[in-house]
């Protein structure tokens, strides 16, 4: 079998810097610090991929993309592959994603597997599109800001696992949505969001994240919300620090606190006062006591997820600073009921706060009301 891997170098270097993605900011990204994020991802995913291939039960063949976008990855992984010969510019663009699936298909590649994130997808859509590849299964390894589409399995490792059901012949194709998240507006802190499309991937359903719904907008929500929402402030302690996720639960604290807080963004709140839209730099500079620190958080609609998707400004090292115990999981009745198998999910790039994280959380879904939910 061979598998296609083409990796977006630059996906996700927006995430922890705060600015909500990387289309048309890269330089900006860089200038905050920023460092590449898609290859320990794509790493991370050949290593497991390399011990399933090494266990000799499988005969799967690997051809990759030039340069940054697959071959030194592969290299530094010490897996065998080939690389497809095509010219790449020295800033990998839309174009030479574009370009990398065609030759890849060309090549024989029914299968790919890509590193990135919705805008990503959205790349290998169009190319799909417009050339009637309608044989080529897609498998999304996150390596993004948002990931708002179905694509996209939960982490690196799961790739690797799915593909190995694709090289056995016990994955089937389905339809996974392709979101288009407009990054402009989301750094406005403006919720713009449509669905682009359909790429046919494997059906695998307990290894991929589903696509993002939204929260319905009802009167029982908003009061589920509100009554969430007053007793995170009932229960907060003088002088704490609150680390404040994005979303319009989350959001609904700092409404009830008269402040005024960011959607999208990561915030902070401490002794009346609100810093907004911060990074992760900015939150290791103001927080001077970790013990004293709360994270409040609601998972994203459908999906479950946690950490990891939207929210990389809380990064693993500040969450294993706050602890989970710290942690405070908000999230109303009906989007609890939405989530896909009642369970939440983490992809904070870091397996060992990933393993830190699984287990029993306590969501708070009312006031005062808890339900102990799993992560996965």
């Amino acid at each position: 079998m061979i598998i296609g891997l083409l990796i977006n170098p630059i996906a996700g270097m927006g995430g922890r810097v705060g600015l909500k993605g990387t289309d048309g900011v890269l330089d900006e990204a860089v200038k905050l610090g920023a460092t590449p994020v898609a290859p320990k991802r794509a790493m991370e995913f050949l290593e497991t991929l390399g011990r399933i291939i090494r266990s000799g039960s499988l005969d799967i063949q690997i051809l990759t993309c030039p340069q940054q976008m697959g071959e030194q990855v592969a290299a530094k992984a010490e897996i065998p592959h080939k690389t497809i010969p095509i010219a790449l510019g020295d800033v990998t663009s839309a174009e030479d994603t574009r370009a990398c699936v065609h030759a890849l298909y060309k090549a024989g590649v029914r299968l790919l597997v890509f590193v990135g994130g919705d805008g990503t997808a959205r790349d290998i859509l169009d190319e799909v599109d417009e050339h009637s590849l309608d044989d080529l299964m897609v498998l999304g390894v996150p390596s993004g800001v948002k990931m708002y589409s179905g694509i996209f399995v939960v982490n690196p490792a799961d790739a690797a696992e799915v593909v190995r059901l694709v090289a056995e012949g016990t994955a089937s194709s389905t339809e996974f949505e392709v979101m288009d998240a407009d990054e402009e507006a989301f750094r406005k802190d403006c919720f713009e969001i449509r669905l682009y499309g359909y790429l046919k991937g494997p059906s695998v359903p307990a290894r991929f994240q589903g696509a993002k719904q939204a929260s319905p907008e009802t009167i029982d929500e908003g009061e589920a919300q509100e009554a969430i929402a007053r007793y995170v402030i009932d229960s907060m302690i003088p002088k704490g620090t609150y680390i404040l996720g994005p979303g319009t639960t989350v959001k609904k604290v700092a409404e009830l606190l008269d402040v005024e807080k960011t959607t999208l963004g990561v915030d902070i709140y401490r002794n009346e006062q609100v810093y907004k839209d911060v990074n992760e730099e900015q939150i290791l500079n103001l927080v001077d006591d970790f013990n004293k620190t709360w994270i409040v958080v609601s998972p994203i609609g459908h999906q479950g997820m946690l950490f990891g998707r939207g929210n990389q400004q809380i990064s693993p090292n500040i969450i294993q600073k706050v602890g989970k115990d710290n942690i405070i999981v908000i999230c109303t009745p009906a989007k609890l009921r939405g989530i896909e198998n009642g369970t939440l999910k983490v992809d904070t790039g870091d397996p060992s706060v990933d393993e830190l994280l699984r287990g029993y959380v306590r969501v708070l879904t009312d006031y005062n009301e808890i339900r102990m939910v799993k992560i996965e």
